[in-house]
């Protein structure tokens, strides 16, 4: 059975950041292109970050220099590192995972909201 598991999100502070986890099981993570997606209440879902096999990242313009996807294939888990936090990025934060023979699971997601 596939799972990916959120973590870490919560309500922060403009300007404030925050570390989101997602820890897959039941596949070879490895092989995998994972993403993040968010969610804003009304909007669709957008591609936010979003890291290939061979650790190669690409972001959102919106969050380019504020966020960092990184990838630990021993623990089989991605990390989105979100700092300079606004408004904006408030939404519920969803694991992606892509694989071989166009196969894809999504996370139950993360609720992520900026405020003061």
């Amino acid at each position: 059975q596939v799972q990916l598991v959120e973590s870490g999100g919560g309500l922060v502070q403009p300007g404030g950041s925050l570390r989101l986890s997602c820890a897959a099981s039941g596949i070879v993570f490895s092989l995998y292109n994972m993403g993040w997606y968010r969610q804003a209440p009304g909007k669709q879902r957008e591609l936010v970050a979003v890291i290939t096999t061979r650790s190669s990242s690409n972001y959102a313009d919106s969050v380019k220099g504020r966020f960092t996807i990184s990838r630990d294939n021993g623990k089989n888990t991605v990390y989105l590192q979100m700092n300079s936090l606004k408004p904006d990025d408030t939404g519920a934060y969803f694991c992606n995972a892509k694989g071989p023979f166009a196969v894809e699971y999504w996370g139950q997601g993360t609720q992520v909201t900026v405020s003061s």
